[in-house]
């Protein structure tokens, strides 16, 4: 431990309660982005945000969209390493309010079996998260008096909106916000005593193919077996995806899919995961995907293919007796690695088209496209912060991916140029966006210890 982080750790186990009170006070907003009639509160939040920054001596400003406004500042060092910080300070609605078991917006400190938690609509998304950083910084500045690296903050109002302002304000300020790292607080701890850092997030493609078939439906007794169905025509060829091992069919798929580290993978397999605890919780039992493929590569580093939706004939009660004129599916892609969503696009038309017979035609409607976040690792920013959090938790955290995408760092990949390290301290069961919100007080006290040490471990780095 260096000399200059000890008495920063005192400091926040110190201020503890003082730091709760003002995480209380934020989460008193109702900052709904979605609902207009939350407008005023949104600004008040922002508004919020760059007072305490400014009280901090960070240069904060509350910049306006088209939308909610973005808070930004500025501060810390005058040289070495420059990071990006970013949270949201936008909630979800809270309905249905009746589920609630208090006021959503009167944050409460509750005992349950797995400890102490504060329970409000935001806690864990994002509010929360976004102050175990204020409050870290907050901690090295009353101890030091300067942070030991440059920091600039951007805080978004409308990421449960859908970010609407997002990229246009990044493109817009690019030179002010790219930095040598963004640090992302958005994300969760592996297990209650194993912290992560992602490096790996899938990206996404989606299609919804439609096939035509005769003028109009057709009766089964007059025309089955002489007209062609369009319905057995689509799930023929949404059978044929995949092969019996699992992998998809379609022609170069894998082509930029690499394989993990040896390294990455032993620290995957050191994680202890269950996939029968894990498929068990939703009435399933045996992995599914690519034979000779562990769970977790599967879910982080692997890419799929997906049938989300299919539409023929007759849907309603009772039985009808038809040939349906048309038949739709929506298709979706996992990406991984340098996997380019449009290239797998055309491959998918290109499959589909191949196999509709002469009586049939097809229709494509795409349904968005972004590529897989892949950081790099190499970096001795990363193997630093991860030890720093390994020296904070019971277990040793993990470069980990996730299956899902999360969009601002593929934004700072590609529009500021830079990689991003995503670093949470929620918890599974923290029920965001559902009633009952919470984040474990647990998670916040060693989410302020953690963002500390990370600092510190980076700016020596």
């Amino acid at each position: 431990m260096s000399t200059a982080l000890s008495p920063v750790l005192d400091r926040i186990d110190q201020d503890l309660p003082e730091s709760l009170d003002r995480l209380k006070d934020l989460l008193r907003i109702a900052s709904i982005s979605t609902d207009p009639a939350h407008d005023k509160d949104v600004a008040q939040a922002a508004d919020w945000l760059v007072q305490e920054l400014s009280d901090l001596g960070f240069d904060a400003r509350k910049d306006a969209t088209p939308g909610h406004p973005m808070v930004v500042a500025k501060g810390g060092a005058s040289a070495g390493t420059h990071l990006l910080f970013y949270g949201h300070y936008d909630v979800q609605p809270v309905d249905p309010l009746e589920l609630w078991h208090s006021d959503p917006f009167d944050p409460q400190i509750e005992d349950t079996a797995a400890g102490r938690v504060i329970r409000a609509r935001g806690a864990s998304d994002d509010k929360g998260q976004l102050m175990t950083f204020i409050e870290a910084c907050r901690a090295w500045l009353a101890v030091h008096g300067t942070l030991p690296v440059q920091l600039t903050f951007c805080l978004e109002g409308e990421e449960e909106s859908g970010s609407p302002s997002l990229v246009p304000y990044l493109k817009a300020h690019a030179d002010a916000l790219r930095a040598d790292l963004a640090l992302i607080c958005d994300t969760g701890l592996f297990d209650a005593q194993t912290p992560a850092i992602t490096t790996m997030l899938r990206g996404l493609m989606g299609d919804e193919v439609i096939i035509h078939g005769p003028a109009r439906d057709l009766h089964s007794g007059l025309f089955g077996g002489a007209a062609m169905n369009p319905a057995r025509v689509l799930t023929r060829i949404l059978a044929d995806l995949h092969d019996d091992q699992g992998r998809v069919t379609l022609p170069g798929f894998y082509d930029d899919v690499p394989e993990i580290p040896d390294a990455l993978r032993a620290q995957w397999d050191g994680l202890g995961f269950d996939p029968q605890a894990f498929l068990g919780a939703v009435g399933l039992k045996h992995p599914a995907g690519e034979a000779g493929r562990s769970a977790l590569e599967m879910l982080w580093a692997r890419p799929t293919c997906e049938i989300n939706g299919m539409i023929a004939g007759y849907t309603g009660a009772g039985f009808k007796t038809v040939l349906p004129a048309r038949a739709s599916a929506k298709v979706s892609f996992r990406l991984v690695g340098q996997q380019d969503p449009h290239k797998i696009r055309d491959a998918f038309r290109a499959y589909v088209t191949k196999r509709v017979p002469a009586d049939c035609r097809v229709e494509f409607i795409e349904h968005g496209a972004s590529p897989a976040s892949v950081m790099e690792t190499s970096h001795p920013a990363f193997e630093a912060a991860r030890q720093a959090l390994s020296d904070e938790w019971p277990k040793p955290a993990a470069f980990v991916g996730a299956g899902g995408s999360i969009p601002i760092a593929g934004y700072f990949k590609t529009i500021l140029g830079m990689d991003s390290m995503l670093i949470g301290f929620a918890k599974d069961d923290d029920q965001i966006h559902s009633p009952n919100e919470k984040y474990d007080l647990d998670s916040f006290h060693r989410g302020i210890r953690s963002w500390v040490r990370i600092i510190d471990a980076i700016s020596r780095a």
